[in-house]
């Protein structure tokens, strides 16, 4: 043991080693989840109550000796309850948190969408040398797919029926028929929300990665939508002249080199009255006010493995990252844009806040 270990508190050493274990065990814990969710084990124990190893191999189909093993573990995790005779019980909270993906805002099982492959995670410690990170379109298939998994629940539930709602003028215009954009779309979650309940209006979707563009042509042809365009481009790509009468951009302006020079094509793009709506993460400008945040750490291993890294796959990028675009950030670029009219609005979604700008 060496000097400067025998001269810290022994004590604080096993709170501090407890500290790094327990993320250890996250991790762990996080492939359990993962594994869950994939095999609709959430699903299957939802609202069955008590059950054993043998009950849910019956159900499912699955080998017991492994769900017994996958079982004690959540419990031991706290996710299930456990019950005399080896029974275990995910509760009606954990059936919203684990199971109930297209009617909970809580769902939150979807975030644990496979692990980060090695490959990438060798690309991410080369650009701390470089400088220079990867785009989602290099971050593969599994970050668009996770992404949406992640977003998807509180867009599918809320856009529509609430959100744009509150903003004036904008559902009665979408209703009447117009043209709209949703810029860094991804797989298509609110892009296909807007267009299946507002079928007079033709909805663009723009994404750099061929990965999320992919996704969306597979989704539009299943759900038959005629009122979507699709484009493999980012949002300086967007027209010239005013078309759009409303233009979204969800938890994506953060990810963006250019984030200036987006700003500028969507205000050129948009019509005289047109309307866009931004959502990003809640943050602040002061980090000591962002450590209030208890998922504080979640967010910058967010950033570093995915939102500042696309933030800086160019030379010169932006580098905003997942916390960057706090509402001073975009109330001042926005602003320096051209736009007249910025309105923040919180719809308690606890993990961003929403901006209605207009030209």
């Amino acid at each position: 043991m060496s000097e400067a270990t025998n001269a810290v508190d022994p004590d604080e050493l096993k709170r501090y080693s407890f500290s790094v274990w327990s993320y250890k065990q996250g991790e762990m814990v996080s492939l359990m989840i993962h594994i869950g969710d994939r095999l609709g084990l959430y699903r299957a124990l939802a609202g069955a109550g008590p059950v054993t190893a043998a009950e849910l191999a019956s159900q499912t189909g699955l080998q017991e000796r492994w769900l017994l093993e996958w079982l004690r573990g959540q419990a031991a995790a706290r996710l299930l309850t456990y019950h005399d005779g080896d029974r275990f019980e995910l509760t009606p909270v954990g059936a919203a948190v684990l199971a109930e993906e297209e009617s909970s805002l809580s769902f939150a099982a979807g975030a644990f969408s496979g692990q980060t492959p090695p490959e990438t995670v060798d690309k991410i410690v080369d650009a701390f040398r470089t400088g220079i990170g990867l785009s989602y379109e290099e971050l593969g298939p599994n970050a668009a797919h996770r992404t949406e998994r992640m977003l998807g629940p509180w867009t599918r539930q809320e856009l529509v029926p609430n959100i744009i709602p509150a903003l004036s003028g904008v559902a009665e215009k979408l209703a009447r028929g117009g043209v709209a954009a949703d810029v860094g779309c991804g797989g298509g979650v609110a892009l296909f929300a807007m267009a299946e309940a507002f079928p007079n209006t033709v909805f663009h979707g723009y994404d750099p990665s061929q990965h999320a563009i992919d996704r969306c042509r597979d989704k539009a042809e299943q759900l038959g939508l005629r009122n979507v365009e699709l484009h493999v481009a980012g949002g300086e790509a967007l027209p010239t002249q005013p078309t759009f009468d409303f233009l979204i951009t969800f938890d994506c302006i953060h990810d963006m080199t250019r984030p200036g020079e987006v700003i500028s094509a969507i205000r050129r793009s948009l019509q005289p009255e047109g309307t866009w709506l931004i959502k990003d993460i809640r943050s602040m400008p002061d980090f000591k006010q962002n450590m209030r945040n208890p998922l504080l750490a979640m967010f910058y291993g967010f950033s570093v493995s995915a939102c500042m890294s696309s933030a800086l796959s160019e030379p010169g990028g932006a580098g905003l990252g997942t916390l960057g675009f706090n509402p001073q950030v975009a109330e001042d670029m926005v602003r320096e844009a051209g736009f007249s009219r910025f309105q923040l609005h919180d719809f308690e979604d606890p993990s961003n806040l929403y901006y209605e700008v207009r030209p």
